[in-house]
C-alpha cells in the first residue's frame, strides 16, 4: 500500500488467539502481508485453557427447545452447567431476550445446519493444516464419546440421534458393557455412551504456540504487549490503530478481539450481540488410567481430555460479565463429576486452575465478514465455545473474503449483516 511504513501490513489483525492466527496464516498463505497485535500474550487469553476438542458433534445450538426452563432451573444453583448471576445488567437482558426467542425447532433446525457445515469443514482443513505445516500439538483422531450414567437420559439422547444423522453427524452406541470395554477409565456403573468417531482433539496451547511459530516463519510480523486503544475512522475506513505503543495501520483491519470485541468496537459504533461466557478447567498430570478418548460426561456437563502431556477437566457456562475472579464452587463442581464417573478422576499434579471467557452470540453462530459501513473493517468474532473447532475455517473464510476469492463455505450465515450492528 502507498505509504507503507515497517509497521504497516495488508491487513492488519486486532487479536492473537486461535482465530487470528488462522486468518494471518491462510492470509499469508494467499500472498499477503500480515501484522498480528496482541495485548498480551498469543494464546494465553481464551483459547488457552479450553479441552481443545474439535467437535462436529457440537453442531446443535446452545439455543435449544427446554432450554429456557433448563435455564431458569439452574440459575437457582451456583455450581449448574449453565449459570446466570443474578445483577441488573441491561446489554445482558437483552442478549437473553433474543437467545429465548431463538429457542424454537425453526431457529435451532437453521443454527444447526449453519453450524454443522462450518464445523464440517473445519475440522477437515484442520487435519490437513496440522499435517501440511508440521503442528505439534497432539493432534488425535480418536474421536469423542457422550458418557451417560443414568439409562432413561441416555435412552433419550438415543431417540435425539436421527436429527444429528440428518445434519450429517455420525455416531454409534456403546452399551453398558461395550463401554466397561472400551473405557476402563470409567466406573463401572454407566449406562452407556454415544460415540462421534468424527470428532478430533489437540493440545490448544501447543496449537497456539505452533502457528505463531509458522506466521512468523512465514514472514508474518506478530507484535505481543500492544494494546488496541482506538481507531483513527476517516469516511468508514479505519485509517489507522492506535494502540499503547503507537500508531498501526493496515490497507485491510481484521478484528478478531474475542470476547472483548463488543467493548473495543462500540468506538466504532457497532454494537455486536456478543456476551462473555466464562468457562473453566483445570490441568493436571495425566493418571493412570486416564480416558482413551475426550468424554463429555453429561449429566453434568463436563468435558474430560487426556493427552500424552496432561489431563484437564473443563466446561460449564456462567454469565457473570468480565468478573475475572476463579470461582471456587464452579471449579469444585469439575472435580465432584470426574468423582462421579472415573476411577481416577484427577492425576497426581495439579498444573492449572484457569478461566476464560468465550465470545457467545443469542444465535450461537460466529460473526464472520465485512463490518456494516466500513469499508475495509473485517470481524472474525462470536464463535462461542467453539473456537478452536472452527479456527481453520474462520481463517479460510477471511482470507477468500478479503482476496476476493470464492468462499470456501456459504458466508451467509455467519455474515455481520444478519445483526443490526
Amino acid at each position: 500500500m502507498a505509504g507503507m511504513t515497517e509497521r504497516d501490513a495488508d491487513v492488519l489483525i486486532l487479536g492473537g488467539g486461535v482465530i487470528g492466527l488462522a486468518c494471518a496464516h491462510y492470509l499469508l498463505q494467499a500472498g499477503r502481508s500480515v501484522r498480528v497485535l496482541d495485548r498480551a500474550r498469543v494464546g494465553a487469553a481464551t483459547s488457552h485453557g479450553n479441552c481443545g476438542t474439535i467437535t462436529p458433534s457440537h453442531a446443535p445450538p446452545l439455543a435449544a427447545p427446554g432450554m429456557i426452563a433448563k435455564g431458569l432451573k439452574w440459575m437457582l444453583r451456583p455450581d449448574a452447567p449453565l449459570y446466570i448471576q443474578p445483577r441488573l445488567d441491561w446489554p445482558l437482558a437483552d442478549w437473553l431476550l433474543h437467545f429465548a426467542a431463538h429457542c424454537n425447532r425453526r431457529d435451532w433446525q437453521r443454527a444447526a445446519q449453519a453450524k454443522s457445515s462450518l464445523l464440517e469443514c473445519s475440522r477437515r482443513l484442520l487435519a490437513d493444516l496440522v499435517a501440511e505445516q508440521n503442528l505439534d500439538c497432539e493432534f488425535t483422531t480418536a474421536g469423542l464419546r457422550y458418557v451417560y450414567r443414568d439409562a432413561q437420559t441416555f435412552d433419550k439422547a438415543c431417540r435425539e440421534l436421527p436429527a444429528l444423522a440428518e445434519l450429517g453427524i455420525a455416531s454409534s452406541l456403546l452399551d453398558a458393557a461395550a463401554l466397561a470395554t472400551a473405557e476402563p477409565a470409567l466406573l463401572p456403573d454407566m449406562a452407556g455412551a454415544i460415540h462421534f468417531p468424527n470428532d478430533a482433539h489437540l493440545r490448544p496451547d501447543r496449537l497456539l504456540a505452533e502457528l505463531a511459530r509458522r506466521v512468523r516463519e512465514q514472514g508474518g510480523v506478530i507484535e505481543e504487549g500492544v494494546e488496541v486503544v482506538g481507531f483513527t475512522n476517516v469516511a468508514g475506513r479505519i485509517a489507522s490503530v492506535q494502540t499503547d505503543q503507537g500508531e498501526r495501520r493496515g490497507h485491510q483491519v481484521l478484528a478478531a478481539f474475542g470476547p472483548w470485541s463488543p467493548i473495543l468496537l462500540r468506538q466504532l459504533d457497532l454494537r455486536l450481540p456478543i456476551q462473555p461466557g466464562k468457562g473453566y478447567s483445570i490441568t493436571y498430570s495425566r493418571p493412570t488410567p486416564a480416558p482413551r478418548v475426550p468424554i463429555v460426561l453429561r449429566e453434568r456437563s463436563v468435558c474430560i481430555t487426556a493427552w500424552d502431556s496432561g489431563f484437564r477437566l473443563g466446561s460449564t457456562m456462567e454469565f457473570s460479565g468480565y468478573d475475572s475472579s476463579l470461582n471456587r464452587t464452579r471449579l469444585d463442581a469439575l472435580e465432584r463429576a470426574a468423582r462421579d464417573y472415573l476411577r481416577e478422576p484427577v492425576g497426581a499434579e495439579k498444573r492449572e486452575e484457569w478461566y476464560g471467557w468465550r465470545p457467545m452470540t443469542w444465535d450461537d453462530l460466529p460473526i464472520l465478514g465485512r463490518a456494516p459501513r466500513h469499508e475495509n473493517l473485517w470481524l472474525a468474532t462470536g464463535h462461542g465455545m467453539l473456537g478452536v473447532s472452527m479456527s481453520a475455517v474462520s481463517g479460510h473464510l477471511l482470507a477468500d473474503l478479503i482476496c476476493g476469492r470464492e468462499p470456501i463455505i456459504d458466508p451467509a450465515p455467519s455474515a455481520p449483516q444478519r445483526f443490526n450492528l
